[in-house]
Order: C-alpha cells, then sequence, then structure tokens
C-alpha cells in the first residue's frame, strides 16, 4: 500500500519552528475549582436541560 505523501517531507515544518518555553501554570486553591466545576456540571447544565 502506498504511503500518503513522500517521506522526504516529514516533519519540515514543525522543525522549522521555534520552540517557545511553556508558560507557568498556577492552579487554583481546590475549594474555588471545585465549586467551578460544580456549577458548571450541575447548576449550568440543570438550568440548560430545564429550558430545552
Amino acid at each position: 500500500m502506498p504511503s500518503h505523501g513522500s517521506l522526504t517531507k516529514a516533519g519540515k515544518v514543525r522543525n522549522a519552528t521555534p520552540k517557545i518555553p511553556p508558560k507557568p501554570k498556577k492552579n487554583l486553591i481546590p475549594r474555588r475549582r471545585n465549586l467551578r466545576n460544580y456549577k458548571r456540571r450541575v447548576l449550568y447544565s440543570a438550568s440548560a436541560q430545564a429550558s430545552a
């Protein structure tokens, strides 16, 4: 089975792009994170289902 595209061109663009270091991420404190997830899962999804 023939390959999809030539293998000599593989990875050219990805190797040419400059590597940017990732930004440091600060996680939310657990109480805030859990409250946000609760609102997103339970409250907003329930109100969306009730209106639909």
